[in-house]
């Protein structure tokens, strides 16, 4: 799963004279109903593409034709078909545009074909709560989950006389940053070849930072500093597991956390906002980093870095033992305006059996919302010697919390962003955070 740039609002009429290839009218060929399904992501589509020969065999009635658009082209296209009335029959879609879609009537509820077909929900473990609209109707169909690891250099891990349980275990809290900051300093190296945490090291030229940035502008943190805070019990929605009036920044946990974190980047420990602009794997192939905290995503990309052994630890325990994070979840939405509703559901609803995210998993470039699915994604790459066993831990464990759907998602991006880049730009103190919430209150009122 990558992470997202969301198109608010729909677009202008004009829109729909985008070239929308793959989708037809009538959506038939040769006899056979052609179901146009989209994704933004290059790895899902190769994936899911691995499912439609099972699919097709046992429905030759049905052709199923899979298109991928790059994500800054992807939603712009999406809500020029809606528009025109092209879109596609069915598509992948992210949490914060549930509300947009449902509330817009671009997507269909679906409870009355989950009921018609006896499709049972209970089989995901992650993801079926977060696409329930404010009707309490079910919208999405779960594909996936992602959250936060941190992964780490192990050959440098080793020359600083360390763990790999170390870095799998390491503990924090906001007032002296626990194991988590010993091991951070200790395995941050000037040019000189001091530490970060020994006598004469120079935090202003350092060769290789303890851990990449932990700063970021997004608004749920998912993987900077939400693994820190949730820790203390703080939630993204507050109460509210689902449609939250405010997002309770203006909490003392979120202070004392986000000054931790800028802190490190004042301490020469973690490369400042926007120091670096290559990805966090090429950042650990290049050696300027020795860990990093990134997607469940990466884990793929960040372990097959040429030259340097990778391992991965799951996310910081807090001060009372337990870890948690925030869970961003996708899933399939059907277009209010396909013309094959039926064949259209036997895809969504095939898409969404242990069977077809059991073959489009194993690749690991995401991670399944059926804990046995899951399981055989963890095993595929045990025997490619990647060991991800962290990731369904933190599911039975249930360190993790799903990110709640919201109104108005890209306004809030849009009017956060910039308040959280300022203040990890160095420009005033966390006081921004009273404002923010003001904000977030006063978007998620709007209709």
């Amino acid at each position: 799963m990558k992470k997202l740039r969301i198109i608010a609002g729909l677009a202008a009429v004009g829109l729909a004279a985008l070239g929308l290839a793959g989708c037809s009218t009538d959506g038939s060929s040769g006899g056979k109903t052609t179901v146009n399904w989209w994704t933004w992501d290059d790895h899902q589509a190769a994936n899911y593409k691995l499912c439609i020969p099972g699919f097709e065999k046992a429905n030759p009635d049905i052709t199923v034709k899979i298109s991928q658009y790059n994500v800054n082209d992807y939603f712009t296209k999406l809500t020029a078909g809606f528009v025109a009335g092209t879109a596609p029959d069915a598509f992948q879609n992210s949490v914060p545009l549930l509300g947009q879609y449902a509330g817009q009537k671009q997507i269909m509820p679906l409870d009355d074909l989950i009921k018609k077909t006896g499709f049972d929900l209970g089989k995901f473990d992650i993801g079926v709560d977060s696409w329930k609209y404010t009707d309490g109707k079910q919208y999405g169909i779960p594909l996936d989950w992602a959250g936060a690891a941190i992964y780490f250099n192990e050959d440098m891990v080793k020359a600083a006389g360390l763990t790999d349980d170390a870095i799998k275990t390491m503990t924090w809290n906001p007032d002296d940053g626990g194991t988590f900051d010993k091991i951070v300093a200790h395995l941050t190296v000037d040019t000189n070849g001091k530490r970060g945490d020994e006598p004469g090291f120079d935090k202003n030229s350092v060769k290789t930072y303890g851990i990449g940035t932990l700063a970021a502008s997004d608004f749920n943190g998912q993987t900077s500093w939400n693994p820190f805070v949730t820790t203390l019990g703080w939630k993204l929605g507050g109460d509210a597991t689902a449609w939250p009036k405010v997002l309770p920044y203006d909490d003392p946990r979120m202070t004392k956390t986000l000054d931790y974190i800028r802190g490190l980047g004042d301490r020469g420990l973690m490369p400042k906002f926007g120091q670096f602009t290559i990805s966090a794997a090429e950042q650990v192939g290049a050696g300027q980093v020795a860990m990093a905290q990134d997607g469940t995503w990466s884990a793929t990309s960040i372990t097959k870095v040429p030259g340097v052994k990778v391992g991965i630890a799951p996310t910081v325990e807090g001060p009372d033992g337990t870890r948690g994070m925030i869970s961003n979840s996708n899933a399939n939405n059907i277009f209010v305006g396909t013309k094959h509703v039926d064949q259209t559901w036997k895809w969504v609803s095939y898409m969404g059996s242990v069977e077809c995210q059991t073959i489009a998993g194993k690749t690991a470039t995401f991670l399944p919302s059926i804990a046995q699915a899951l399981q055989s994604t963890v095993d595929a790459q045990k025997a490619d010697g990647v060991d991800i066993s962290s990731f369904i831990d933190a599911l039975k464990k249930k360190e993790l919390y799903p990110a709640p759907p919201i109104a108005n998602g890209q306004e809030i991006t849009d009017t956060l962003q910039p308040m959280f880049e300022a203040f990890f730009s160095g420009e005033g103190d966390a006081s921004f955070l009273k404002s923010a919430q003001a904000k977030s209150k006063e978007i998620l009122a709007k209709k």
